[in-house]
């Protein structure tokens, strides 16, 4: 798979194995491994992560990309539940600690989205976050994805549920690389 560059710096490509480290140490914070879903606490775990991954490439279901600033890895992109009969998909995207309020978000989905909207032909991608997230609502909207409503109590983490805030953009959305 090809790598990407982005007008910002970026570089966006495929995980590999000998980034295991960064994606351990991504899901070190509780919070990260509650909203993954899942925690990963040894470098086995993050090689799953990783190889989890690839199949996922592999199989048409999901892209995921590290998102890369001088050479390290700093955050992660992904489109999943793409659908070719509605030419859809869904973004998701998270950062390490330190690279947090960088651009490493923001840079990288924008990157994503002309990728999907070209490499996959998509019309529609979609993301959500929790409504008391406003730091994944600015990367959200400065990405160029325009709120639309929101699905309340969508999520739950443990014995909690949250509204969630749902924003699409549409590959006849007007570019947004500034």
């Amino acid at each position: 798979m090809r790598e990407l560059h982005t007008p910002e710096g970026l570089l966006l490509r495929p995980w590999r194995s000998e980034d295991a480290p960064v994606v351990l140490s991504a899901f070190g914070p509780e919070e990260m491994a509650r909203q993954a879903g899942r925690s990963v606490t040894s470098v086995a775990e993050a090689l799953e992560w990783i190889a989890a991954r690839e199949r996922e490439r592999a199989a048409g279901s999901a892209y995921t990309w590290a998102v890369l600033r001088d050479g390290a890895p700093l955050g992660s992109v992904a489109v999943a539940a793409v659908n070719h009969v509605h030419d859809t998909g869904w973004v998701s995207y998270w950062t390490v600690e330190t690279a947090r309020g960088t651009g490493i978000a923001v840079g990288g989905v924008r990157a994503l989205a002309r990728w999907a909207f070209g490499e996959l032909d998509l019309y529609r991608l979609e993301l959500g976050h929790r409504t008391n997230n406003p730091a994944s609502c600015a990367v959200a909207v400065r990405a160029g994805f325009a709120p639309e409503g929101i699905d309340r109590k969508k999520l739950r983490y443990g014995d909690v549920r949250y509204d969630v805030e749902r924003h699409a953009r549409l590959a006849t959305d007007p570019l947004n690389d500034g």
